[in-house]
């Protein structure tokens, strides 16, 4: 085998193989002694990049809240919100996870405020800890969305005054970080702060204190919050407000000296593909911070498309708003377009669907499995990039008079077998490795 092995189809765009993979040189010992002109198979096993997908709808599943003839079916309103739950056949749910774990190693779980402690004290811990654990033991990392929010916030903030409203978001983050603490390690520490202070679609506590004090203060209340509470946790600044505004908050936040880890940024399409020139250049303008970006919440439909002119998404929902074999196609080819723009780009460390069947969040088609079950062809199209093209199968590799074999691999964790026997590594650079496999 070369000793440069990239498969053909990303050969053809450079800047993925620049990022995304990695030339080293293994040294293979047994039990401590060069394993000469030895056969040895190499095989990747998972992601450094972040390929996610939100989990909400799998929340009974892991619970263990199913019977044999009944499931939950996720429902969501505004926000992207879990609003109620349909009967499905547990099956159907079972076969759904096994789409959801053949394409994602990132999820995200839902703590809005609201619906997490919707009575004061008595917040929905076990049952979100148990769902993290089950992502968690499945080798999946975990992301919390978010710990401040003025959409679905609690509705008994609004009985308190403003600094006792401070305070119980201050209280809400630490008992949260610490209660995941090594389970879910990374957060969406604040969302859509831009517009926070200025919300009027209803009244609610975050809004009222962000008005108050400011939006950067609240910024540092939040992410102290969250820092002191687990300090190696990924803190998040997430939005889905792109404009200069929001680049003015992160350069006020940056000069203010408020840590953040890296940078959400939202992508629901539902008005159509945003295409490669206006993707990059918004990885153009956020890049330049220095930061980790990671695309938080997308979607891409593949159905009828939201008209221009609507400014809020959430004000155009349909009564039916169906899949059609024409979108389909379109979602397709769109969604390979937009991962590989990402990919593309060093400063892009996750990615996360907003959803992976249809009937989501505004019961858009923006899914990658039909209401039905099956998969469209985007989810078909995106597992021949994820697990084809960006994927180093089983290969088999001749060791020299060392011990040592060469080979270019995407950036993640492998397997090496020795005979009977394996070993894991990790490839994050390039480089040098020993790996030693006990016999």
């Amino acid at each position: 085998m070369s000793p440069d092995p990239v498969p053909g189809a990303v050969a053809a765009d450079p800047r993925i193989v620049e990022h995304r993979t990695a030339l080293t040189t293994v040294t293979v010992t047994s039990n401590g002694v060069p394993a000469a002109d030895r056969d040895v198979v190499v095989a990747q096993r998972d992601h450094a990049f972040r390929f996610g997908c939100i989990g909400f709808e799998f929340i009974p599943l892991a619970n263990g809240e199913l019977t044999d003839v009944r499931a939950a079916q996720l429902q969501t309103g505004a926000g992207g919100v879990v609003e109620s739950f349909g009967e499905v056949n547990v099956e159907d749910a079972e076969q759904l996870a096994d789409l959801w774990f053949g394409l994602f190693n990132f999820a995200t779980l839902p703590f809005y405020w609201g619906r997490f402690e919707p009575e004061r004290g008595r917040p929905d811990t076990q049952r979100l800890l148990r769902t993290a654990r089950w992502f968690a033991d499945r080798g999946v990392a975990v992301k919390g969305h978010p710990l401040a929010w003025h959409t679905v916030t609690a509705d008994w903030l609004l009985e308190l005054s403003n600094a006792e409203i401070a305070k119980a978001q201050v209280e809400r983050i630490h008992r949260e970080v610490a209660d995941f603490a090594g389970v879910i390690d990374t957060w969406d520490v604040i969302n859509e702060a831009v517009i926070m202070p200025v919300f009027d679609k209803y009244d609610n506590g975050l809004t009222r204190i962000c008005h108050e004090l400011g939006r950067i203060p609240l910024i540092r209340t939040v992410f102290d919050a969250a820092r002191e509470t687990n300090p190696g946790a990924t803190l998040l600044l997430n939005d889905f407000d792109l404009s200069t505004a929001f680049e003015c908050l992160i350069e006020g936040v940056l000069e203010a000296g408020i840590r953040v880890d890296a940078l959400g940024l939202q992508s629901h399409m539902h008005q159509g593909y945003w295409g490669e020139e206006k993707t990059q250049g918004i990885l153009d303008r956020f890049s330049r911070y220095g930061l980790p970006i990671h695309f938080t919440e997308t979607t891409i439909l593949s159905g009828h498309i939201m008209p221009a002119h609507i400014e809020d998404l959430n004000d155009y929902q349909l009564p039916e708003w169906p899949t059609t074999p024409e979108g389909e196609a379109r979602q397709a080819d769109e969604v390979v377009r937009h991962y590989s723009t990402l990919l593309a780009n060093p400063s892009v460390q996750a990615m996360t669907y907003w959803g992976l069947s249809d009937g989501g969040w505004l019961g858009a088609p923006g899914g990658f499995v039909r209401a039905d079950g099956s998969p469209k062809p985007s989810y078909e199209a995106l597992h021949r990039l994820v697990k084809g093209d960006w994927w180093v199968p089983p290969t088999t590799l001749r060791t020299d008079a060392e011990g040592r074999v060469t080979f270019r691999g995407f950036l993640g964790d492998y397997e090496l077998g020795l005979g009977s026997q394996q070993a894991p590594f990790r490839l994050d650079r390039a480089g040098t490795l020993a790996v030693d496999v006990a016999l």
